[in-house]
């Protein structure tokens, strides 16, 4: 059997470690990895500055999605695996040029303490009062989708999706949460509105019902929010690239178009054609899409109509000393109503305690295009100084960092839009009806390193189950 394995990415490195790993199990296959750029990884890129790892894009995954520290360990990078410092995981909200720290009880954006809200001047008394009445929301049975502003408005008003709803999920999606699909991207929240009316009588019950299953369990130390690498998040795409045949990586070798033909599927790059007998496309969905034209028009339409955001991240690098205090915690939100650049900031010394060396800060900040599209055409030099500029306004600080790195991600970020969970459903139809394809990445179900992962394995499974018998799929 010969696989097509196309997206260097996380998601199409991890189909191709399921690969080899079958392969080396003795499973007759072959599989062939293309990437259009000169290196693997995609966003997974580290780079050390000064002793301290710099980090191109995420900096680290959620800990309660197993699938990325899964793979972590089987690569044999278990003792590179650190939790976040959650003891001092404390989060900002940029309020009139001021930080405000989120108060306590708030689950995701909901919250579940009366009293550390009504004391919290992040709200206005109308929308505190509203708070406490959204206990009494009644359920909501509606099946059509709706933007998370309006989900969010609904129950708190306006100015939670200002202060909270946009800041938190333009840190996750870099996007407009009046765009984000409720449906797709708090689908918890959907279930729980139309169960119990109120999001915080829900969260209570969610929280209830946690501790109840945990009585009588062993108790055991809190898992970590979040968990990254001690040598940075491009071990994991090093470790997989070194593990794969080195003549199955077609690197700078980008795919034209994908046609089915009575072998199975051909594809066609910049280099020449090629036949496979199945193909895991795990590009971004506008790529994909256009690959696909003239293949099947339904699917690479609804392909191409999932949108994707830019992103910028600018590290900066300071000494202790010239930089002064860091207020604790994890970092702010910026949200759009206070006319910034930037997105959010992290104080990275203080979300993984020990990865950066004593005397040092390093701020991680991130600006997006969809609130300032022509960021795009600023140089490094001028992105720095937007950044630097409103570091000083809100931290006061003036310090000149000792290193400083621009990364520019274009059209990376998939954005769940209104209507997304049926277009998904189109798009998984139209698949069905095309023996040999599978999709992976991070426009499907699921956009963080750990949902890359797994659906690229679950995309190298699935095409290994069309042909190998199942004594060979031993390797899961």
């Amino acid at each position: 059997m010969r696989i097509a394995v196309i997206g260097g990415g996380i998601a199409g490195l991890s189909a191709a470690w399921e690969l080899e790993k079958a392969r080396k199990g003795g499973a007759a296959l072959e599989y062939v990895l293309f990437e259009a750029s000169s290196t693997l990884g995609g966003s997974l890129r580290s780079e050390k500055v000064e002793d301290c790892v710099f980090e191109a894009g995420p900096d680290s995954f959620l800990t309660e999605k197993p699938a990325a520290a899964e793979l972590c360990r089987e690569l044999g990078l278990g003792d590179q695996l650190i939790p976040s410092g959650d003891q001092q995981r404390k989060t900002y909200i940029l309020r009139r040029n001021r930080l405000v720290a989120l108060p306590d009880g708030l689950m995701f954006m909901v919250p579940t303490k009366l009293i550390p809200t009504a004391l919290s001047p992040l709200f206005s008394l109308q929308t505190k009062i509203r708070m406490g009445l959204e206990l009494m929301h009644p359920p909501h049975p509606s099946e059509q989708d709706e933007s998370v502003a309006e989900l969010v408005e609904r129950h708190f008003g306006s100015e939670l999706v200002d202060r909270l709803a946009d800041p938190l999920l333009s840190g996750i999606y870099g996007g407009d949460c009046s765009k984000l699909s409720a449906e797709s991207v708090l689908p918890m929240m959907v279930k729980m509105e139309r169960e119990y009316g109120s999001l915080t009588l829900g969260m209570l019950a969610a929280h209830a019902k946690m501790k109840k299953a945990m009585q009588g369990k062993k108790k055991s130390e809190p898992r970590p929010l979040f968990t990254t690498l001690r040598g940075g998040m491009q071990l994991m795409a090093t470790a997989i690239e070194a593990a794969l045949v080195p003549a199955s990586i077609r690197c700078s070798t980008a795919v034209l178009s994908l046609k089915q033909s009575l072998r199975g599927w051909l594809v066609e790059t910049v280099s020449g054609d090629e036949n496979f007998d199945a193909v895991i496309l795990a590009s971004q969905c506008w790529a994909a899409g256009k690959m696909l034209r003239g293949t099947n028009e339904n699917l690479a339409a609804n392909l191409e109509a999932i949108p994707y955001a830019s992103s910028i991240t600018v590290n900066l690098l300071y000494e202790a000393k010239e930089y002064g205090k860091v207020p604790s915690g994890f970092g702010f939100l910026i949200p759009a109503s206070e006319k910034r650049q930037m997105m959010a900031c992290t104080f990275v010394q203080q979300k993984f305690p020990g990865r950066i060396p004593e005397g040092k800060v390093l701020l991680r900040c991130f600006l997006g295009t969809s609130r300032n599209e022509s960021l795009r055409n600023c140089s490094d030099l001028e992105l720095e100084f937007i950044v630097r500029d409103e570091l000083e306004a809100i931290l006061g600080l003036r310090a000149t960092p000792m290193a400083a790195r621009v990364y520019r991600w274009n059209k990376a970020m998939a954005q769940y839009t209104v209507g997304h969970k049926a277009r998904i459903a189109a798009i998984r139809k139209e698949v069905e009806q095309m023996p040999g394809l599978e999709l992976a990445g991070n426009g499907y179900d699921g956009i963080g390193v750990p949902d890359c992962i797994r659906t690229g394995r679950a995309a190298a499974r699935a095409v290994m189950a069309l042909a190998l018998p199942q004594s060979e799929m031993s390797t899961r």
